[in-house]
């Protein structure tokens, strides 16, 4: 998995009212969620814009408010690839961490917020991975068409061993078969979908249907 490098700014003021005030500058709102709990009270000096949100059991994990520019993120976000963020707080600290989730505006599609997630390297995350179908299916040879139904599968693993693309070959797959999640799988990785998702299906077409029936009607 390739790494992005970002910047970004700590926001000392939360809340509604400020949020507004700092996307009416053209700025992004957004959280760092660190992936280590720590027991409370915390007794380490907090920087700015971090904060530490109880979770269950007197334990917390660390919350650092955000700014990020839509220029610095665009790149990561518009783009088919999936990335290890290698983000900058200015002034505070360097961390690494994947994109967990983002809010985009109902009508314009303007993002809205964004939510990161702190990773370690010895702590598995979950994380999408695009699907890459590779091989010319015998079903499409025979007149079916094939549909990838899953574009992306999540996968559990080390951030190490997360793979740009799931790569699935499709050459033996026939007319009206799937290949499912469940018959998949990757070395140093687990994939969490559903075992009987559908991940690729090679579909009847009516020129297919067609050459069946004369088939058939020949052999009879």
């Amino acid at each position: 998995m390739n790494t992005f490098q970002l910047e970004a700014a700590s926001r000392e003021v939360a809340g509604k009212k400020a949020t507004k005030a700092v996307r009416k500058e053209g700025l992004i709102p957004a959280i760092l969620y660190g992936q280590a709990p720590v027991e409370l009270p915390y007794k380490e000096t907090l920087n700015p814009g971090e904060k530490i949100v109880e979770i269950e059991n007197n334990r917390g994990i660390l919350v650092t408010d955000l700014v990020v520019t839509n220029e610095n993120v665009r790149s990561l976000i518009y783009t088919p690839n999936i990335y290890l963020v290698e983000l900058t707080v200015k002034g505070s600290k360097t961390v690494k961490a994947i994109i967990k989730d983002i809010q985009f505006h109902p009508v314009t599609d303007a993002i809205l917020h964004i939510d990161f997630l702190e990773v370690f390297a010895d702590k598995p995350i979950i994380m999408a991975v695009p699907v890459i179908l590779e091989g010319h299916a015998e079903g499409v040879k025979a007149g079916g068409k094939l549909n990838l139904e899953a574009r992306k599968l999540r996968v559990r693993a080390l951030y190490s061993q997360v793979p740009e693309k799931l790569v699935v070959n499709v050459e033996k797959l026939g007319l009206g078969k799937v290949i499912k999640v469940g018959d998949l799988s990757y070395p140093d990785l687990e994939l969490v979908n559903a075992k009987n998702a559908v991940v690729c299906a090679v579909k009847l077409t009516r020129a297919a249907r067609g050459q069946e029936s004369a088939s058939a009607a020949t052999a009879s």
